[in-house]
């Protein structure tokens, strides 16, 4: 998951923040990390909103949880009061909960990736989640759809042993244990039958990122391919966070606009000139593969009547990647 700003401001902030650097802002100063620094590998000191919860170093990440303080950026902060997992040098963002919250939503693209269920085929009721970190996605799939189970792989053990610890993914493990599954392993050698799913996931949902940026494997056709050949179940849909212009990676020569046009060029090449759909959200981008709902207004209609009142927004956000 790429990283989500966290502003300071006497105005209340656009729900959706753009995740390129950790950026605090005031009326009268503006403390920025820049790419440069972004690119190092020295961890970046939290701001002052984030109160650190755990420091963990592992072979695979450097790992921290951290809670937004409740009075964030003042009254209205979107991310006030969440518990964020970060990874890699510059701290991004690739897990959050409100442990507050009943509600399992985030008010970011992972809520995109909840609306994918009434899409899958009657025949494969089961989505795959490659790069869970600590959960926010198929926490909210288990809580809207019962229907759904979930399988997720996740490359870092510590990472899932911190979830279990700081988020509460212990909890839900046992809440939901004959639909959740977790697979400690490479998301990209994964495979519906290793994991005794015939025939495939109806969907699979893709956020895979490591210093920053998304995996150079994902720029690639034959991962695409070889994905959709292990994974999906036919009439299946991929979706994925593509990342964007908005994401600084800690390597020279990964910008986020060159690495997100080279991500949906590859899954465009696999999949097919026109079924892949995108969707901008502040500069992050989230791809669809299958047909083109926003072509379809009563598909478009069915798919919102499946969804919950907080998700059905979504819908109208996609249109078809032209690249």
């Amino acid at each position: 998951m790429a990283m989500i700003t966290l502003p300071v401001a006497a105005h209340a902030p656009s729900p959706w923040l753009p995740p390129s650097i950790l950026r605090l802002r005031s009326t009268s100063t503006t403390t920025t990390i820049p790419a440069a620094a972004a690119r190092s590998s020295a961890p970046h000191p939290l701001p002052d909103e984030l109160h650190l919860v755990a420091d963990i170093r592992s072979p695979h990440n450097h790992i921290r949880v951290a809670d937004v303080s409740r009075t964030a950026s003042g009254a209205g902060h979107p991310l006030a009061g969440a518990r964020l997992l970060l990874l890699d040098a510059p701290g991004n963002i690739h897990s959050l909960s409100f442990p507050r919250s009943p509600c399992p939503l985030t008010s970011t693209y992972l809520d995109v990736f909840a609306t994918l269920p009434p899409l899958l085929p009657a025949s494969a009721s089961s989505l795959a989640v490659l790069g869970f970190g600590a959960g926010s996605a198929a926490r909210a799939v288990l809580h809207f759809f019962p229907d759904i189970s979930v399988h997720g792989w996740e490359i870092d053990p510590a990472v899932v042993s911190a979830s279990r610890d700081f988020f509460g993914l212990a909890e839900l493990e046992a809440e939901h244990a004959a639909r959740l599954s977790i697979h400690v392993g490479d998301a990209l050698e994964a495979s519906a039958d290793a994991v005794a799913v015939p025939g495939g996931f109806g969907g699979v949902l893709v956020d895979l990122f490591a210093g920053g940026s998304v995996l150079p494997e994902l720029q690639e056709m034959d991962t695409w391919r070889r994905i959709g050949r292990r994974m999906v179940a036919p009439g299946g849909r991929v979706m994925v966070n593509c990342g964007g212009p908005c994401v600084e990676a800690e390597e020279e020569g990964r910008g986020g606009e060159a690495v997100k046009d080279a991500t949906l060029r590859a899954l465009t090449a696999a999949f097919g000139h026109g079924m892949v759909s995108v969707m901008d959200m502040d500069e992050s981008w989230v791809a669809m593969t299958g047909p083109a709902v926003s072509s379809a207004p009563e598909e478009a209609a069915a798919w919102k009547a499946k969804l919950p009142p907080e998700l059905r927004r979504y819908v109208d956000m996609w249109r078809p990647c032209l690249l």
